[in-house]
């Protein structure tokens, strides 16, 4: 309608000035109710033609859209294991937590089983320990007795064989082959007990070791299975909707306990979804103004940071049937991120809100540079100051939009 408007105060207007002035026809007289088309037919139509022009000048260079969402992040509240609910923290349905602060608790006794087992495995393990070194004692004990009685029984087989020596017969044979079996007797009970000793010490050294190892394992383990049975914030933030309460089952896989929402979440920037056919104007650092609904009568001027170079609507996922084109119903959108010119802009913008977005082309820096035509300066600067029709359009939205919404909304 303000293109119209502008384009025939340009056509219009000054065609029925001609005519009433220069040709002195007047409106009731020669320009009538059934005569107008005839008589001011150049001013209608250039009015057309240039309206068009001007609305599709202003929609390409300066577009607009009413896709535009301040996005936010949620982490869902997923404990790692399964289990049934024992404690809340958080009071009521919201409540604000900090980075690690709990969350809820859930049934432990199984994993608190788990670490007393544990527990009882390195006491058990510890009192092996000191047993096999009291036996790594013994066996000392043992193998000197067995050295003491081998070299006893050595001495006597000298004795009786020095004898045998000196004077035949004096010496029975068959002692001299007793004490000799003896002496082979204690040198086997002087080996076994080094090897009594040896496995006492390997014991100490090595298995006992390996074995309380294992056991202070399975208790770090179950330790960390009860550390699983406290849900923690992973970030600061809020706690919203959380119905959780003492007695729910709660399963990884199937059912979440919450949603935590990040502290700062959807303050930062706005996404909005411009047409495919603006793909080649939207530029980074383009100037853009925004309008919500959760802040009416307000304009926030805002600066493109980010042009996705994708469309969502033409992604897929790799399987066993082919991709038919015409399953696109609805052409996508070019995705542009929309950051506040000036700090603290969005405050007051509730995240999620819908908002009305402008985005407008600034040929300024390519006119200074002095290199271009005079013709090509001139359109250039045409193309500018025509955005000023859609920041007008953008402002009446502005004003327009909370009568629209609690009026004419049919709630």
């Amino acid at each position: 309608m303000l293109e119209l408007l502008l384009c025939s105060l340009l056509t219009i207007l000054p065609d029925y000035l001609f005519r009433r002035f220069g040709q002195g026809k007047r409106f009731g007289k020669e320009i009538t109710l059934y005569s107008v088309w005839f008589e001011l037919r150049w001013g209608i139509v250039t009015c057309l033609m240039l309206t068009v022009g001007l609305i599709t000048m202003i929609f390409y260079y300066h577009p607009s859209t009413s896709s535009a969402t301040l996005y936010y992040r949620t982490v869902p509240i997923v404990p790692e294991v399964n289990g049934r609910v024992a404690e809340v923290y958080v009071r009521g349905l919201s409540g604000e937590v900090e980075q690690g602060a709990p969350i809820f608790r859930l049934d432990g006794s199984t994993q608190e089983a788990a670490a007393e087992s544990a527990r009882r495995k390195i006491a058990e393990v510890e009192a092996a320990m000191v047993a096999a070194r009291s036996d790594i004692v013994a066996s000392e004990g043992k193998a000197q007795e067995a050295r003491s009685a081998l070299k006893q029984a050595i001495d006597e087989l000298e004795t009786k064989q020095e004898l045998n020596r000196r004077g035949a017969g004096i010496v029975a044979v068959r002692e001299i082959e007793r004490l000799q079996n003896v002496v082979n007797g204690r040198q086997g009970s002087v080996a076994a007990a080094a090897a009594a000793k040896q496995t006492a010490e390997a014991q100490v050294s090595t298995l006992l070791p390996a074995q309380k190892a294992s056991a202070q394992a399975a208790l770090a383990q179950a330790e960390v299975e009860i550390a699983k049975t406290t849900i923690r914030a992973g970030v600061k933030g809020r706690v919203e909707q959380f119905t959780l309460r003492p007695g729910d089952i709660v399963n990884p896989f199937m059912r979440s306990a919450g949603v935590l929402i990040p502290d700062g979440a959807g303050r930062k920037a706005i996404a909005a979804g411009f047409g495919q056919i603006e793909a080649q104007v939207m530029k980074v650092g383009m100037l853009a103004e925004v309008t919500c609904i959760s802040k009416p009568w307000t304009v926030i001027p805002m600066v493109v940071t980010s042009v996705q170079d994708f469309i969502a609507a033409g992604q897929f996922r790799g399987g066993e049937q082919l991709i038919d084109a015409r399953q696109v119903v609805r052409p996508g959108t070019i995705l542009v991120f929309l950051e506040p010119l000036y700090q603290g802009g969005l405050e007051g913008v509730t995240p999620g809100s819908s908002c009305v977005a402008n985005a407008y082309t600034s040929n300024h820096d390519l006119i200074e540079l002095g290199k271009l035509s005079a013709t090509k300066k001139l359109v250039l600067h045409a193309v500018d100051a025509v955005g000023i029709v859609h920041a007008m359009i953008l402002r009446i939205q502005a004003l327009v939009l909370p009568i629209q919404t609690l009026v004419f909304s049919g709630h």
